[in-house]
């Protein structure tokens, strides 16, 4: 059965502030959701049954898997990883929202991108914002989204090789929780910073060493979601490199341009 690929592109959170604790024991947040071209891709060929297969080293219980089961569309599913796992890039929500919008297509479901995300926060909180595909303020749990025009930028993203439990960050007594809103738009860029990024840099002397390099060479270099990939914006690809270029051995990462619009809007 032959598949068609599509792109999952990641995202960075350009700022991530905690402003408090809910009543459903998540927390009110508030972020800059950043698309960039690094991407994922997700290999789809519907089937004529209903039922849902997957190929590949990330088992059955990924989230692709349980995108497709939410739509209730049989179909042969595989994905190839470029983005970091669990680096905060938001790779398997992405993969998830891709699913969600080429089997609506394929299987001409019908459903507009409203109905979609609602499906897709059942799945994980960022799936909504990859779904509607724009630059956005995010608050909430990030599902409250209000588009955004940003500047072209490029990113130099590092990734330290270690794999932050979101879950453990967010219940830490460290973490502060009562950083006030921004008034946002317009935003700009270096606004804000990113809350969890003491806690994991506390837990995680890999990614504080990341950060501490980078940030020597860009001040406003920050964490994206809850780690473990930092990250420092460039007004063009030739000053990105040129920082990339530096990394001594036992640091990887990679050069990333800033997207405007989700790579399977541009299709429509």
């Amino acid at each position: 059965m032959e598949m068609t690929w599509y792109p999952a592109p990641g995202k960075l959170n350009l700022f991530l502030h905690v402003l408090g604790r809910r009543a459903d024991g998540y927390h009110e947040l508030q972020t800059v959701f950043r698309l960039v071209d690094c991407c994922d891709r997700v290999g789809i060929a519907l089937r004529p049954d209903r039922e849902v297969r997957f190929s590949g080293a990330f088992g059955e219980d990924n989230l692709c898997v349980k995108a497709a089961r939410a739509l209730k569309v049989g179909c042969e599913l595989a994905l190839e990883k470029k983005l970091p796992v669990g680096g905060g890039m938001g790779g398997g929500s992405s993969d998830a929202a891709t699913v969600l919008i080429a089997l609506n297509r394929l299987a001409k479901l019908g459903l507009d991108p409203a109905e979609l995300a609602t499906i897709g926060l059942a799945i994980g909180a960022d799936v909504p914002f990859f779904i509607h595909g724009k630059n956005a303020l995010g608050e909430g749990v990030g599902e409250r989204l209000l588009p955004l025009d940003l500047p072209p930028a490029w990113y130099l993203v590092l990734t330290p090789q270690v794999s932050v439990s979101t879950k453990e960050v967010f219940a830490s007594s460290a973490l502060t929780r009562d950083t006030k809103r921004l008034k946002i738009p317009p935003f700009f860029s270096g606004q804000g910073r990113n809350d969890l990024e003491p806690v994991v840099s506390a837990r995680y002397p890999e990614v504080a060493r990341h950060l501490e390099w980078l940030r020597a060479r860009s001040p406003q270099a920050r964490m994206t979601g809850s780690g473990a990939c930092v990250f420092a914006e460039f007004g063009s690809e030739a000053e990105a490199l040129a920082v990339y270029d530096q990394l001594p051995g036992g640091m990887g990462g990679f050069v990333a341009k800033g997207l405007d619009r989700h790579p399977l809007l541009e299709e429509c």
